[in-house]
């Protein structure tokens, strides 16, 4: 999708009052004190407790070489605190969590808030935050990078849904697996070293979760069938597979946006090649199990036209 240059511009800090919400329930750390952060965005002004409340959460490993991650949140850019899992961040309903990602073993505390009737946020680009911290010669520190989230405007966050996060998980298990069969491949190749079985046995499970992703998407996805019958695929697990995540993490909201997310315009060489490299190589797999091999850009854009007109058709759209 195309993105255009961040949103407002860095300020010097402005000391607020305490957020609204209580906190008592985990560890307060004051404010840093350095004289130099981000002024929240207008459009994501915080709102009295119970009314839309805004925490900000940057995710970071417990150490460089740790295991697990830590939560790091706040709610007006003066006042952190440091909790393990999403469900121990004080939100109520109707409140709203923005973080620069969401790690895939955090998917079933993501849920629990969605669940709760929390709006959960993802940054669209963590590139926005190194380019933005780079502009202002800022230093890498969670509390910095917590800071420049808040300044960033509403349309840099993509709202969650428990579909897309429950269809994400599937697919990276997926994806996963198709990189380990890959490697296995190269290393039999480069050294004799047949792994037959071994890549037998990979390939059946490879299977079979390609299966359930496609059970997974014909019910969260009501035209995922229709696509599937009009690409005449029925029989490709791997196709089945590669749809469900063409079909996932794209927004479909134009098809000039939904194209320019795979990378189908005009580029010269300062061009980067594509938005999402990963959605990418889904659509390059699903227009292989359609056309066969040695395709190219037209390719790919005919079987995503394809995807898209039927969509239209169908009144539908992908989990969100």
């Amino acid at each position: 999708m195309g993105l255009g240059p961040p949103g407002k511009a860095m300020a010097e800090m402005v000391v607020a009052a305490p957020a609204p919400g209580s906190m008592n329930s985990t560890n307060s750390i004051e404010g840093a004190g350095d004289g130099v952060g981000c002024l929240p965005s207008p459009d994501k002004a915080h709102a009295p407790a119970g009314k839309g409340v805004k925490c900000f959460c940057d995710i970071h490993r417990k150490a460089k070489n740790g295991e697990g991650y830590k939560i790091t949140f706040s709610l007006d850019g003066v006042t952190f605190k440091h909790v393990d899992h999403f469900e121990d961040i004080p939100a109520k309903a109707g409140d709203k969590i923005y973080t620069d990602t969401i790690p895939l073993n955090y998917t079933n505390g993501a849920i629990k808030l969605l669940r709760q009737g929390i709006e959960l946020y993802c940054l669209r680009r963590t590139t926005l935050i190194e380019k933005r911290r780079k502009e202002l010669g800022l230093s890498k520190t969670t509390r910095n990078d917590i800071r420049i989230l808040m300044s960033l405007e509403e349309r840099w966050f993509r709202k969650l849904s428990e579909d897309f996060l429950i269809m994400r998980r599937m697919i990276s298990v997926y994806r996963c697996m198709l990189r380990t069969h890959q490697r296995l491949l190269n290393i039999g190749k480069a050294t004799e070293t047949g792994f037959k079985h071994t890549i037998k046995s990979l390939e059946e499970e490879m299977d079979e979760i390609a299966s359930k992703i496609a059970e997974e998407a014909v019910r969260r996805c009501p035209a995922y069938n229709k696509v599937v019958e009009v690409l005449g695929i029925h029989g490709s697990p791997s196709a089945l597979a590669a749809l469900a995540e063409v079909l996932t993490y794209p927004e479909w909201r134009s098809w000039r946006r939904t194209r320019n997310y795979f990378g189908l315009f005009p580029r010269d060489r300062k061009t980067r090649y594509h938005r999402s490299k990963t959605a990418r190589q889904a659509l390059e797999r699903l227009t292989i199990a359609v056309k066969g091999y040695g395709v190219k850009g037209r390719d790919l854009e005919e079987v995503l036209k394809t995807v898209w007109t039927t969509l239209r058709t169908q009144k539908t759209s992908p989990p969100a």
